[in-house]
């Protein structure tokens, strides 16, 4: 299992995504700063929420297998990765997916709402024409 952070400035606030990788599924989860968050604010905001995040559902992915990197080489490619601005195509395709099928959730939940307040509209309808029918 790995956990990758990736802060970066989105108008106009500062946002992290967090990219949570067991095996073969990757999990995203997008966190809301606000002002630039120094690192020591960032690690105590990992200590104490990280267990509270809720991630999206998990999608497949391909994953090589890592081998122990050197400590120099590893040094490299984390100062490459923190020069790149932006997120991983996979965590942004992850987090559209995610919205995609939270979007459909709400429709379909709205849309039954909606048929369940036009059905008890209609037997209250019905409810009164009967009385009205009826006499007194």
């Amino acid at each position: 299992m790995s956990v990758k952070l990736t802060v970066f400035f989105e108008e106009p606030f500062w946002v992290g995504v967090f990219e949570r990788i067991n095996g073969e599924m990757l999990e995203t989860s997008k966190v809301i700063f606000g002002s630039e968050p120094k690192d020591y604010e960032i690690y105590s905001f990992i200590l104490e929420n990280y267990y509270k995040l809720i991630f999206s559902r998990p999608i497949k992915v391909d994953t090589v297998e890592q081998k122990q990197i050197n400590p120099k080489r590893l040094k490299r490619i984390v100062k490459k990765e923190t020069a790149q601005k932006g997120i991983g195509t996979k965590a942004q395709q992850a987090m559209k997916l995610e919205h995609e099928k939270r979007k459909e959730e709400h429709k379909k939940t709205s849309k039954e709402k909606k048929e369940e307040l036009e059905r008890i509209k209609f037997e209250k309808r019905q409810a009164k024409k009967k009385e009205k029918k009826k006499g007194h």
